[in-house]
């Protein structure tokens, strides 16, 4: 069937942040919005040697700012470094969301390690997986991992064994000569085939040759069999491109450009993003189309296509080349690091909108669906290459998180979040969509999810991911700005933030700080509050909700997030990956008579913190009168996620009214969890 282009007036799409607040905010560019970094340097409390550099800022229609900032330390460049700053349309800071452990300064810029060294070292790992040299390298801080350090950035650009390119980034610690962390430019996929059958391309006239390119700036270049380099334009004098078979090397400039148009039309016209960059211009895809490949170069990120066994084959289903047009979007936005729970993270990402331009582009060939790739038949067999309702089906990706997902191949760890999603669009359950039947099952027991609409949690993974989600984030950090960005967005009692809430639950991600209101916690009811013989606390395990204690509204809760020892209740202090402090008291009066007081409780501990260094602390104190005096203290170091029995002897305070403090402090990044059950103060 012959593919065919007219040429067609510029799309009548809205400018970015014409969609009000229900369809999310606008992500002008750095250049085009008016950020103040000498602000926010002040309001964060940087040190003079640390220099914020405006990336991105996204504006919500109420005129509230997210700040996108990359830093330098001492004049060099901090990889991992980077940040978002919320700030009010009146300039006040309202948070901030750092990545790692939100720290960059190193005790000294003079590398210990050459820059030769660190080349060698560099090229030696490159030459692993790709025969490459070495093109770059520049003295850095990597501030991505817990302690930043002093490094040298090497770049090696190779052919890997089965001929697809690399360019790979290898950081290399500037005192010791280890590599620190690595990751390549080039993001792989596969295709092989084009299944959109005839389409309409926008495409232009220039003199008495047509372009495959549009009036918004997508267009696409044959490199000729070569691997780099800006390609030929694509022309064709009767603007009817391609055949539809592999025999024509238009074939794959048509699918390319196919894949750009819609794909620049639904992030504008749906998420109010005018293209990768956000600026309103298109992206070049540089197609080679040689004897055993179809590679394409999508400027901002790469993508390559082969089978690696000498077979040439067309580009590729819509789906997928919206997926690797979408890892340039991460790149400008969080810029998810390709590793961890981030590199799932953003394999997920392009997942999620490479399905949502395929619905969005309702092409009848190929119509949307929760598969990933079902056009390319990869594996030969006529099956997916993912599947987001039940993404164990392929044999590697995980339905659930668990600790070990950030060790997977970010296209295995990428399941658990395509799991959320699909069951936060759809529900859980058995359900036929377009023909295709899905049965998407909740992980551990949890509750059936029922769906809030696919177009609609979209636009939460959107807004996550321009204003929450920093380079190195994990699954809970998701969690936490998927659940804020709901409630942003719909409303803290909304079916969208309620399904965003329960997917993340059904998935097995731990609770934070961010939840809904109004869902499916039932109210506590209440129970007597007199305290039971030989206790002299009233509501000593929380089983009554936020009676009895007082101080921090909070942290009482029954939120399954972190479990309660005994019942369903709890005081769940911090927590929060952000500056706070938090408190539960209770006055208690101890007889004179006794002969001995001991206050006791049930503790159980996690962090997101690393090292012997205490960011995080709970103190267990006594304040009687005005003197306060702290009985123990717990921090980040050492935590111990099995509840364990602490006791105090405070038999020094008979015949005095006391108050029992529990106080916890948190630092403005990484989490750190003290819940507290079951606690006494027994006398005899």
């Amino acid at each position: 069937m012959a593919v065919t282009a007219a040429l067609a007036l510029p799309l009548a799409l809205p400018v970015a942040g014409a969609l009000g607040l229900t369809a999310g905010p606008s992500a002008a560019p750095a250049a085009a919005a008016k950020a103040d970094p000498a602000r926010d340097h002040a309001a964060l409390g940087l040190s003079k040697d640390e220099k914020l550099v405006v990336r991105s800022v996204v504006t919500d229609p109420d005129g509230t700012q997210h700040v996108r900032y990359d830093r330098t330390f001492k004049g060099l460049r901090v990889i991992g470094g980077d940040l978002v700053v919320e700030n009010s349309s009146r300039g006040a800071k309202q948070g901030a969301h750092f990545n790692a452990s939100g720290r960059a300064a190193v005790a000294s810029t003079t590398p210990r390690k050459s820059e030769a060294e660190a080349r060698s070292v560099a090229s030696q790992k490159a030459q692993r997986t790709a025969k490459s040299t070495v093109e770059d390298s520049e003295l850095v801080v990597w501030a991505g991992g817990d302690t930043p350090r002093l490094a040298w950035e090497v770049v090696t650009e190779g052919i890997k064994a089965d001929q697809t390119p690399s360019r790979l980034h290898t950081l290399v610690d500037a005192d010791n000569g280890a590599v620190l962390h690595s990751w390549d430019e080039v993001k792989k996929g596969t295709g092989n085939s084009q299944y959109s059958g005839q389409v309409t391309l926008n495409s232009i006239q220039s003199g008495s040759t047509w372009q495959l390119r549009d009036s918004i700036g997508n267009y696409t270049t044959d490199l000729n069999g070569g691997t780099s380099g800006t390609g030929t334009q694509f022309t064709d004098a009767d603007n009817i491109w391609g055949s539809g078979s592999t025999t024509s090397r238009q074939t794959a400039g048509v699918d390319a450009q196919y894949g750009a148009e819609k794909t620049y039309a639904y992030y504008n016209s749906v998420l109010g993003r005018a293209g990768i960059w956000n600026n309103g211009t298109g992206a070049r895809s540089r197609v080679h189309y040689g004897n055993a490949y179809v590679n394409a170069f999508w400027d901002g990120t790469q993508m390559t296509y082969g089978d690696g066994a000498g077979n040439a084959r067309p580009l590729t289903s819509i789906d997928v080349a919206a997926h690797e047009m979408s890892h340039g979007v991460t790149e400008n936005t969080a810029n998810l690091n390709y590793s961890g729970d981030a590199g799932g993270l953003n394999e997920a990402t392009s997942d999620i909108f490479g399905t949502a331009v395929e619905f969005y582009a309702n092409n009848t060939t190929d119509v949307g669906d929760y598969l990933i790739g079902e056009k390319i038949n990869i594996n030969g067999n006529g099956t997916p290459l993912r599947y987001m309702d039940k993404p164990s089906k392929d044999g590697q990706s995980p339905d659930c998180w668990s600790t070990n997902t950030k060790n997977l191949d970010p296209h295995y760890s990428s399941g658990a979040l395509n799991h959320w999603f699909y069951m936060a669009a759809e529900g859980s359950g058995a359900k036929t969509i377009n023909g295709v039947s899905y049965n998407s099952a909740t992980c551990g027991g949890a509750p059936a999810v029922t769906g809030a609409g696919r177009t609609n949690v979209e636009k939460v993974w959107y807004r996550t991911l321009s204003t929450k989600l920093t380079s190195g984030s994990t699954y809970a950090v998701a969690r936490n700005g998927a659940i804020a960005s709901a409630k942003e967005l719909y409303g803290a009692t909304s079916q969208t933030c309620r399904s965003v809430e329960a997917a993340f639950n059904a998935i097995s991600v731990p609770a934070g700080t961010e939840r809904c209101d109004g869902g499916s916690t039932p109210t506590p009811t209440p129970t007597p509050t007199t305290p039971p013989s030989g206790n002299l606390l009233g509501n000593p395990g929380f089983e009554s909700g936020a009676t009895v204690w007082t101080g921090t509204a909070g942290p009482i809760t029954n939120n399954t997030g972190r479990p309660a020892r005994t019942g369903t209740w709890k005081a769940w202090l911090g927590g929060n990956g952000s500056t706070s402090t938090e408190t539960i008291t209770q006055s208690v009066a101890i007889p004179s008579t006794v002969t001995s007081a001991t206050l006791s409780f049930w503790l159980r501990t996690d962090t997101a913190e690393s090292g012997s260094t205490a960011y995080d602390s709970m103190r267990v104190q006594v304040v009687d009168g005005a003197t306060t005096s702290t009985l123990a203290t717990y921090t980040n170091v050492g935590t111990n996620a099995t509840y364990t029995q602490k006791s105090f002897n405070v038999t020094a305070y008979k015949g005095k009214t006391i108050s029992v403090k529990f106080l916890m402090n948190e630092d403005s990044s990484l989490q750190t969890s003290f819940v507290v059950d079951d606690t006494a103060l027994a006398t005899s």
